[in-house]
């Protein structure tokens, strides 16, 4: 009996999918984009990333600073902008975290571009195991230095709750503290978080395996919705990074709630 079995066609962007399939990575790579323009340029402007500074020469009292310069580092012997000195950790999480490595490997290197379509070329996959993408295995510890930038973002978002002296609430108080919290989303809903509490076991029986247990749970929980917090965290910080400079420059006038 002859084989019936058609050739599956080859070649860039064949597929027998019948969907949009092209939107997805499309958003995927207009949205990064639009974030990558929108912080290279605010790193590297040296003014107007904190509500501390002079605004049109009135002190401003509220007490916030932009997120893309925490921990704000000053050297008198660095002449550019302080934002390049931190910037790098969080940058360096987000470029090898496993959920943006398929956004951006489909996006900008359309590699595939999607499930099931074709892709440049013959495709020989082997790993993450030579250079420049064993570098994605620094994952781990580039989620060490994002936890210690998250302890400073938490406390920026507990400063923005004093205004000369006295606590108060304002709107760039609560935008703080939504920046943090959806970015402490974001970072304890890692895979190499969920890993190291409790991947490495093989039985969440006794002592402090139990404990383990829970802390994995929690994780495993944040990490099911980990593009969701992904996306909305990095909105959220371009969006907070643009509140308070919109405020430190006298544009926007801060609300006070309390």
């Amino acid at each position: 009996m002859a084989n019936s079995t058609q050739a599956i066609p080859r070649g860039f962007g064949v597929t027998q999918r019948t969907d949009n399939w092209w939107l997805q990575p499309l958003a995927v790579f207009l949205g990064l984009s639009a974030f990558g323009v929108y912080s290279t340029w605010a790193a590297f402007q040296g003014k107007n990333f904190s509500c501390t500074e002079h605004a049109e020469g009135v002190q401003l009292v509220c007490n916030y600073l932009s997120p893309m310069y925490s921990p704000l580092v000053l050297f008198n012997w660095w002449h550019f902008s302080p934002a390049i000195l931190i910037l790098w950790m969080p940058l360096g999480f987000r470029a090898t975290c496993y959920y943006y490595r398929k956004a951006y490997y489909r996006a900008f290197f359309l590699d595939p571009p999607a499930c099931g379509v074709g892709e440049f070329g013959e495709h020989r996959y082997c790993g993450e195991n030579a250079f420049p993408l064993v570098l994605q295995n620094l994952h781990r510890y580039f989620l060490y230095l994002a936890i210690l930038v998250l302890c400073f973002l938490w406390k920026d978002a507990y400063d923005g709750f004093w205004f000369e002296g006295h606590f108060g609430v304002g709107v760039g108080t609560l935008v703080l503290l939504a920046n943090s919290t959806l970015l402490t989303c974001y970072t304890f809903g890692c895979h190499s978080l969920r890993h190291l509490i409790g991947g490495k076991l093989n039985s969440f029986r006794g002592g402090s395996a139990e404990m383990r247990h829970g802390c994995w749970k929690k994780v495993t929980t944040l990490n099911e919705h980990h593009q969701l917090w992904a996306w909305v965290s990095l909105c959220v910080v371009g969006f907070t990074d643009f509140y308070v400079r919109m405020v430190a420059m006298g544009v926007f006038k801060d609300l006070r709630l309390f």
